[in-house]
């Protein structure tokens, strides 16, 4: 059992940038792939980006490439989500997860985050 807190959300202008954070506690963090993912009304949970359990290794869906960054700190059990030039179509709730696998693919990932809320206003 993983339990995962995710913070950092809130509300940012268009082109701005957050930085989220997703602590966690339980089994031995390192063992896990993590990765962030996001839910919009009215629409699926949909991946964003995966890293293994070294930190070594990263995917990212096409939406964000380059604009999202994720990384890990295993000393500090915790996974960092840093997004930049961010757009309206962004707005979700933004979820942190664990699982055996960093492939991009939320069927990968069994312990979740209670989300936080990502707005970004026009």
């Amino acid at each position: 059992q993983v339990q995962l807190v995710e913070s950092g959300g809130g509300l940012v202008q268009a082109g701005g940038s957050l930085r989220l954070s997703c602590a966690a506690s339980g089994r031995t963090f390192s063992s896990y792939a993590m990765g962030w993912f996001r839910q919009a009304p009215g629409k699926e949970r949909e991946v964003l980006a995966t890293i293994n359990w070294s930190g070594g290794g990263t995917s990212y869906v096409d939406s964000v490439k380059g604009r999202f960054t994720i990384s890990r700190d295993n000393a500090k059990n915790t996974v960092y989500l840093q997004m930049n030039s961010l757009k309206p179509e962004d707005t979700a709730v933004y979820y942190c997860a664990a699982g055996v696998s960093w492939v991009v693919s939320v069927s990968a990932y069994d312990y979740w985050g209670q989300g936080t809320q990502v707005t970004v206003s026009s």
